[in-house]
């Protein structure tokens, strides 16, 4: 039986999956496989790393340096998270990143980007951490207007939330049974349609693929939302989110105020964890749903 990790994305949303996945490390949950997209990505490789903490740490540490997140970095990079520093300077000399840990863990870790050319997603797995596997990272969190897009086997690549922002279907087409999803949105959330449609389209008007997936994406969002919550009916797949929508936005620059999300992750993994090790010890069920 294989079980599955998902982490959604969402920017500095996903502080709350960091919570999340420090309190299942804590307790020695294992996966087969952990899949992120853009944050979820970039936190959630710390779980294949066995680093508990670090995601809140630096985040924390860096949130009020200019070559972190800051105007002053899209201004003079064409991306708002500092694409040197975030992501080679921080892991590899300021709060290095375990590459033994990462090499060794049997978990498999994917990242989700999406090929700006064709639109749509592209799923790779990092075996070895590297700074290939970290540009496989930044990639998949590139948000779009922000970001340039990252030049990776030929292909042009940004966020992938973009084109799979809950790749459940992609675990479950590769024989995942189990599934533990972690979504950065409370139940109640619906995805409206994009309010910047008129301005991507002048900005990416050369990527006319993308910008069809981008004026369907709540379509697509909410579509991947409902298998989740019909995988939870079902007993196969077992959803941790926020009660309530994240006091935070996608830029965030209040080292408190990450705290405070981060804790609100790690309150609701408490409260979850006996039902969730349940879940992780019981048979998937048989029974499908239409």
């Amino acid at each position: 039986m294989k079980t599955g990790l998902v982490l959604e994305g969402g920017a500095m949303r996903g502080l709350f999956s960091a919570g999340v996945i420090d309190v299942m490390m804590e307790q020695g949950v294992a996966f087969d496989t952990l899949i992120g997209v853009s944050a979820g990505a970039a936190f959630g490789c710390n779980y294949k790393s066995g680093q508990i903490g670090r995601a809140i740490r630096y985040n924390m540490r860096f949130a009020q340096d200019k070559r972190y997140c800051s105007r002053w970095s899209l201004l003079r990079t064409g991306n708002l998270f500092g694409a040197e520093f975030c992501y080679h300077t921080i892991p590899n000399r300021l709060d290095l990143f375990d590459r033994k840990t990462f090499h060794d863990s049997p978990m498999k870790f994917y990242v989700v980007c999406t090929d700006i050319q064709t639109g749509m997603p592209v799923y790779h797995r990092c075996d070895t951490a590297n700074d290939t596997c970290y540009e496989w990272i930044r990639a998949s969190a590139s948000m779009p207007l922000v970001s340039t897009p990252v030049c990776l086997d030929g292909s042009l690549l940004l966020d992938g939330g973009i084109s799979d922002s809950i790749p459940l279907q992609y675990m479950m087409d590769h024989g995942f049974e189990k599934n533990v999803v972690v979504l950065t949105q409370p139940r109640s959330y619906v995805k409206r349609p994009a309010s910047m449609m008129a301005l991507l389209r002048m900005k990416l008007r050369k990527y006319p693929q993308l910008l069809r997936t981008m004026g369907e994406r709540h379509k697509d969002y909410n579509r991947s939302r409902r298998l989740v919550f019909a995988g939870e009916r079902q007993g196969n797949v077992f959803v941790i989110c926020p009660d309530e929508p994240l006091p935070i936005g996608r830029i965030e620059h209040d080292p408190e105020n990450m705290h405070r999300v981060y804790q609100l992750g790690r309150a609701v993994a408490e409260r979850r964890l006996e039902a969730l090790k349940d879940f992780m010890n019981s048979e998937p069920s048989v029974h499908t749903e239409g």
